[in-house]
This record gives structure tokens, C-alpha cells and sequence, in this order.
């Protein structure tokens, strides 16, 4: 494929600015105007929903009997949700697609199993653009925090994902669990293509409050080698994890079949551990009409309509109308003396659990707060 060949003709003179614009920005890269064919209808407030896809994964973790069981079950449910993050919108649109950057207090808001398993997510900072969210179950809770810093590296967007989660599991006995959960950095490829795809890079943690420890590293297919999404998991006990020490090593491709490489349930080597490529279970959400005057899709769908229709000149329009609005409630704010109060979410700073879990992995916690979800007011 030439350069630019998967851009829409009348595209690309926009999309070339577009390249070197960022060729030559320093700073967060978040803060450029893509072209519009390369926007998603899709704001970034909806991305914690990936977290429940695999509902059944999610549930099934408080079925495990012991540590070790549930690690690996919270280690299935971890990469489950990857491939509906991070290669979907490119599946679905031949490109990966730029999301809607969320204005301050957006919400998304939404449920699984017929309110089985739920989700609450708020954009709770604007500078730096902070999401909180929450997803709840029977006797679990997934609660966290994301953001990006992208940059431009060579050829490549690299996005490191700032923020963690914590899992939370209620046992049979009344104690709990917990699980520190950190991010995967991403490589968008394919730029000069037009046609860009996200690849995962470097490693992420898996830190259960047992001492049980999963490592993945992820790699991806090179210029001369390599296969595309692949990763290797390693679960341990303690931090300094290596092959000799590991209880359970998993290898595979996180957008389909993943196998045991060292000890499985039925210690077999081989063992099928995950197939991701299965269908996925999408979040219900309330129609438009019905939802708050915050809430993403309503707010954003003018903007979605014209994007999916193609019209970029409406959806323009439409964007820069949300941006200005927000833009002056937060001088008015600022003229009142009244800033900004988040709705379903607090700041939680130096969260001692967050540090005690980084603490058994040897993770530097991050200089950053969390949020802890207080609830929907009627």
C-alpha cells in the first residue's frame, strides 16, 4: 500500500498537514485537531465499557476457589478486554479512529445482564483529561482511572496510558481481595498509510493483595520478524519474576488464542487459556432521550450523526458549538468563584490501597490521585 493510499481523496490534503503537524509538535499530541475523517463518533468517556465486555470473564472471577485460580481468572478477564480496545474501531472502519476528547464532568453510564453488572464513568479532569469509572458486579468492583500522554516517535504515535485500577473481591469468608491492575503502553502504526492501528508495547501488572504476581509483556510484528498482538504472561509469587519461578507462564496473541506454556489446571502444556476472538457482549446504554444532559451520547450526538453520515462540515460545526459552550461555563466558573464539582466521582489522593499493592510489585506508584465513586443521586 502507498503512502496515504487508505485516505479519502478529498482527505488528503488535510491529512498530510495533518502528518506534519505532528512530525513537528512537542508536547502531548492530544492537543492537535485531527482531520475529520480520521474522528471517531465515539467519545473516550465510553472506553471504561471495554472493561465489561467479557461480562462472563468478570463474574466468573469470584467463582475461583483459591489464590492461584483467581489470579488467572483476573489474569483471563485482563485480556479479554484487550482486542475490543485496541483493534475493533479498526476492524470496524478499516483505520483506527481518533475519539472525542471529553469535556469536564461528561458521564457514561450503562449496565450488562439486565443491570447484573454495572458502570458509571466521569471525565473528572479536563487538564490533564482524567476519566474515573466504576464497574460493579455481584460481590466485585473494578474502579480506576485512565488518561493518555501520546508523543511522536519516528514513524509512530507512541500513547503511554496513565492511570491504574484496583479490583476488588469479596470472598465466601467476608475478607477481600484486592488487584492492581496498570496499563499497556500503545504504538499507533501506519500512519503514512493513512490507515492507522494500535499495537501494545513494553509490559503491564497484574499485583493481587495475595502476593501473587502476573507480568506481560507484549510485542508485536517487526520490519523482519514477529507476529502482530502477541504478549506472554507470567504469574509468580513475589516481584522478581522469572521462567524458573513462574507457576503459570501463558503465550498467545491477546486479539485470539492464548495457551499454557508452563503449568495448567490440568497441568498440560498447550492447554487452551483464552480465546478473545469469540463475540463481544456490548454495554446497554439508555436512549438518548432518556439520558441527563451530560451524559456522552447525548451530548456528543450531533457531532456522532455527522461523522457517521459522512457530513464533516456538520459535525464541525456541531464539535466546535460543545467546545465554546464548555469553554465559557468554565469562565463563568472562574468569574464566580465557584470551580467545577464532579458528580458521581471524588479525588482520592495518596490512596493507601494503590500503594500497598504497588509496594508487592515493586511498582513506583504514580504521582497521580484516585477516585472513588459516590454514587448516582436521584
Amino acid at each position: 500500500m502507498s503512502d496515504g493510499e487508505a485516505v479519502p481523496a478529498a482527505q488528503k490534503a488535510g491529512w498530510g498537514t495533518f502528518l506534519k503537524q505532528i512530525a513537528s509538535f512537542t508536547g502531548d499530541l492530544s492537543q492537535l485537531s485531527a482531520p475529520p475523517f480520521i474522528l471517531s463518533p465515539t467519545s473516550l468517556s465510553e472506553f471504561p465499557s471495554y472493561w465489561g465486555e467479557p461480562t462472563k470473564e468478570f463474574l466468573a472471577i469470584t467463582a475461583g476457589q483459591t489464590p492461584e485460580e483467581r489470579q488467572l481468572l483476573v489474569t483471563k478477564w485482563f485480556l479479554a478486554t484487550l482486542s475490543g480496545q485496541f483493534t475493533r474501531r479498526e476492524k470496524d472502519t478499516g483505520s483506527e479512529k481518533k475519539p472525542l476528547n471529553p469535556f469536564l464532568g461528561e458521564q457514561f453510564i450503562g449496565d450488562w445482564n439486565n443491570g447484573e453488572v454495572k458502570l458509571f464513568a466521569e471525565q473528572v479532569s479536563h487538564h490533564p483529561p482524567v476519566t474515573g469509572y466504576q464497574l460493579e458486579g455481584p460481590s466485585i468492583t473494578y474502579a480506576g482511572n485512565c488518561a493518555q500522554k501520546t508523543s511522536f516517535s519516528g514513524r509512530t504515535i507512541v500513547v503511554k496510558q496513565v492511570g491504574h485500577g484496583i479490583l476488588t473481591v469479596a470472598l465466601p469468608d467476608g475478607s477481600k481481595e484486592t488487584y492492581l491492575i496498570t496499563l499497556p503502553k500503545l504504538k499507533i502504526e501506519g500512519l503514512w498509510f493513512g490507515a492507522p492501528y494500535v499495537e501494545l508495547s513494553e509490559t503491564s501488572l497484574i499485583q493481587g493483595s495475595h502476593g501473587l504476581t502476573t507480568t506481560i509483556e507484549y510485542s508485536g510484528k517487526g520490519w523482519v520478524s514477529g507476529k502482530a498482538h502477541s504478549f506472554k504472561a507470567t504469574v509468580a509469587k513475589g516481584p522478581h519474576i522469572s521462567l524458573a519461578n513462574a507457576l503459570f507462564v501463558i503465550s498467545g496473541e491477546w486479539t485470539g488464542e492464548s495457551h499454557y506454556v508452563k503449568g495448567s489446571p490440568a497441568d498440560k502444556e498447550g492447554k487452551l487459556f483464552l480465546n478473545a476472538s469469540g463475540p463481544t457482549n456490548p454495554i446497554n446504554v439508555k436512549p438518548v432521550e432518556e439520558q441527563n444532559e451530560f451524559e456522552s451520547r447525548r451530548a456528543w450526538k450531533a457531532v456522532a450523526d455527522g461523522i457517521r453520515k459522512g457530513d464533516f462540515d456538520a459535525a464541525s460545526v456541531a464539535k466546535t458549538a460543545l467546545e465554546n459552550s464548555e469553554r465559557q461555563k468554565r469562565k463563568d466558573e472562574a468569574a464566580a468563584g465557584t470551580p467545577f464539582q464532579t458528580r458521581l466521582f471524588t479525588t482520592v489522593q495518596n490512596d493507601p490501597e494503590y500503594h500497598k499493592l504497588a509496594a508487592l510489585c515493586k511498582h513506583t506508584p504514580a504521582d497521580e490521585d484516585s477516585y472513588a465513586f459516590k454514587g448516582v443521586s436521584a
